[in-house]
């Protein structure tokens, strides 16, 4: 009968309770409706924040060649599937997409970079009133309300979402593309927005905050 050393046997439990965390990490994720912040994993699994890091990235090289992957958006991890697989899922999920149009994009760009922002702030920068186009991406929580402005008539301040983040597959605004390298074509700026979750159908914008009609919608 041979004798287990002690350091060997503490190895062994220590390999398998790495092995059970990362099974656990992948239950979580799998099962998880938003990104979970690594705080919020760390707490989950009883491990630091770092080391939940550290097993988020064990898990996504566990999935190399497969048709999913752990992504890191929004603050937090989420298991997905991988872009070039989106035809295939197409065929399963067809979600309707609809187009932000020329003045929902300026705006919501204005929102992202000078965040936070006010609408008279918004309007000076563009050069018409935003009032309709700023309620609409509320509706499409891109954006929210973010407080007020210490200034005379202490005017509302908005800000993105994470929801912003999350149709963008941003990790946060620091990710954003810089300005000197956005294309200067209006036609490669315009962007498709994935489907919002269910909820209450937003009010009809004016004709130039107007999304493009159904029939012209993107059936990707």
């Amino acid at each position: 009968m041979t004798h287990q050393e002690p350091e060997t046997e503490q190895t062994g439990q220590t390999q398998d309770q790495s092995r059970e965390r990362l099974a656990a990490l992948e239950a979580v994720l799998f099962m998880a409706a938003e990104p979970l912040p690594p705080a919020e994993l760390a707490d989950i699994l009883g491990v630091t924040p770092k080391e939940a890091d550290e097993l988020a990235h064990q898990l996504d090289a566990a999935y190399a060649g497969r048709g999913i992957q752990v992504t890191r958006v929004a603050g937090g991890y989420q298991v997905c599937t991988r872009p070039e697989f989106g035809p295939y899922v197409a065929k399963l999920h067809k979600p309707e997409r609809f187009r932000l149009s020329r003045a929902a994009l300026e705006t919501l760009a204005i929102v992202a970079y000078k965040q936070p922002v006010t609408r008279p702030e918004v309007d000076a920068l563009r050069g018409v009133n935003s009032d309709s186009v700023l309620d609409t991406l509320v509706q499409y929580q891109l954006i929210c309300e973010a407080g007020r402005k210490e200034t005379p008539g202490r005017p509302l301040l908005y800000r993105t979402t994470d929801n912003f983040l999350g149709h963008f597959g941003l990790n946060s605004v620091a990710d954003l593309p810089r300005l000197d390298a956005i294309p200067v074509d209006e036609a490669q700026a315009r962007a498709d927005v994935p489907p919002l979750p269910p909820g209450p159908a937003p009010n009809q914008p004016d004709p130039e905050s107007e999304s493009t009609p159904p029939d012209e919608q993107s059936a990707e």
